[in-house]
């Protein structure tokens, strides 16, 4: 059997041709069967990484939506025709694989598929679910200095389910993990310091 097109072929087959033509999310899926759900997390990851008009609000609700249907069991992502008719432009795929080809090239030297127990178990969905729905609630909202921090956790999902890599999930959880439960902690810490404000203010 022939192998599946990592990440960065499958970009690289994205992103040949006219840069202003729209790649509709159905087509950028057909043929991927389980790697669907690494598919849209990688196009959720884009706006964290080029500048794309309401990016936050694109790849955020996005990465959201496949945690929810990790956590409701579908094996196959699942998108509403409005928002498969739409995708992203082949210039800003072009644009997002020169930016992470560095880090993807090295990343590629050491994943492979390994660890099928983790990926296929209930369980692992309904976490790496959580995680993301997690994740696309605090990328969706405009906390400063975030944006490539979240960007970098859903290409790690991306890349664990699109290469089919147990242990790279496995990191993905402890980083996913680490950084929301931060980001709640600092939210939390800045609105007792806010609330303090007021009340000398008031």
């Amino acid at each position: 059997m022939a192998a599946e097109p990592g990440i960065r072929a499958l970009l690289d087959t994205f992103a040949a041709g006219d840069p202003d033509e729209v790649l509709p999310l159905s087509g950028m899926l057909a043929g991927l069967g389980r790697r669907t759900f690494g598919m849209l997390l990688l196009i959720a990851s884009l706006p964290a990484f080029i500048p794309i008009p309401g990016g936050g609000a694109i790849g955020g609700p996005l990465a959201a939506l496949v945690g929810l249907q990790l956590l409701a069991g579908r094996r196959e992502a699942w998108l509403p025709r409005a928002l498969a008719r739409r995708g992203p432009h082949r210039g800003a795929l072009a644009r997002f694989a020169r930016k992470v080809d560095r880090p993807l090239g090295w990343l590629e030297t050491v994943v492979r598929p390994r660890l099928a127990q983790v990926l296929h178990h209930r369980a692992s969905a309904m976490l790496s679910g959580a995680l993301l729905v997690a994740i696309g609630l605090l990328l969706a909202l405009p906390i400063p200095l975030t944006n490539y921090l979240f960007g970098g956790l859903l290409l790690l999902f991306a890349l664990a389910l699109l290469e089919r890599d147990g242990a790279l999930l496995l990191a993905a959880w402890i980083a996913g993990a680490a950084s929301v439960a931060s980001a709640v902690l600092l939210s939390g810490n800045l609105a007792t310091r806010a609330a303090g404000w007021l009340d000398l203010l008031s």
